[in-house]
Formats: structure tokens, sequence, C-alpha cells
């Protein structure tokens, strides 16, 4: 992975330690908003709203570091570069905020679930990038066994 145009140690590094910080934010915003009462009729609703966005925040944010640990991982040795690829991919469909829920709550922690979206499509758009920049051409790796059994068949 020397060759790499789209993504290094340092921008793993830099990524990790926005995405530590962004994790820690999105804590405190949702530990925070658990504490304040709601009053009025639609105090239940707006729980159900945080509840939900409290949980795909966080996940999506569990997994942005997970990717990042893994590309650390590899960079530091400990990983190579077939288990990056099979185990450091990161899911292309990760539902974003419900547009409806949004309104329910605080629009500080509606920013921030914004942020942790933004944050993650980056990691996506680097994702593909490398993958698509590290796709071999050629045959595959079935192929290439056939390719050599049938040359040990005709000798």
């Amino acid at each position: 992975m020397t060759n790499t145009r789209t993504i290094n140690p340092r921008i793993v590094e830099s990524l990790y330690c926005e995405a530590l910080v962004l994790s820690d934010e999105v804590r405190a915003a949702f530990d925070l908003s658990g504490r304040i009462e709601d009053t009025g009729s639609s105090a239940g609703e707006s729980r159900i709203a945080l509840s939900c966005e409290a949980l795909r925040t966080t996940t999506r944010m569990m997994h942005a570091v997970a990717w990042l640990l893994n590309h650390r991982a590899f960079f530091m040795g400990e990983l190579s570069e077939f288990q990056l690829r099979r185990y450091g991919r990161l899911a292309p469909d990760f539902p974003p905020g419900d547009p409806d829920r949004m309104g329910l709550i605080d629009p500080r922690v509606g920013k921030l679930i914004r942020a942790t979206e933004h944050f993650y499509a980056r990691l996506l758009r680097l994702d593909r990038n490398w993958r698509d920049l590290h796709t071999m051409p050629g045959p595959s790796a079935l192929d290439r066994l056939r390719a050599r059994l049938g040359n040990v068949t005709a000798a």
C-alpha cells in the first residue's frame, strides 16, 4: 500500500483524532439531553426521537472509529492488506438521521448528528477511492489457479 494516493498514516491519524473528539461530543450531547425533562404533549415523541437518533449516531461513530483503527493497524503492520480489505470496510448504506424525528430534537443535537453524517461520508469516499485504486485488473485468484492446474496436467 505504499503507492497510495488517497490515504496515508497521517491522514488516518488526523481523522482518528477528529473521530475521537466528535465521538466525545456525541456522547456528551446525548448524555446531557437524556437528563433534560420534556414537558408538553410531544414529550414522549421527543424522547423516542432522541433515543433513535442517539443509537443511530453512536453506532455510526463506532463504525467510523473501527474503520480508522483497522487502517491504523494496517499502517503499523498489524493487519495485512487482505485482512484490511476483508474486515476494514464501511457500510455504504448506513442510514442518515430521520428528517421527521430531527424536528423533535434540540437543533444543536441535530447539527451534531449532521456533522457525524458528513464525517462518515468523508470516510466512505476515502474507502471507495482506496478500493478503486487497489483493484487489481486481470484474472481472479481462482482463474490463476485454474490456469496453473491446467499447465500442470498438460505437462
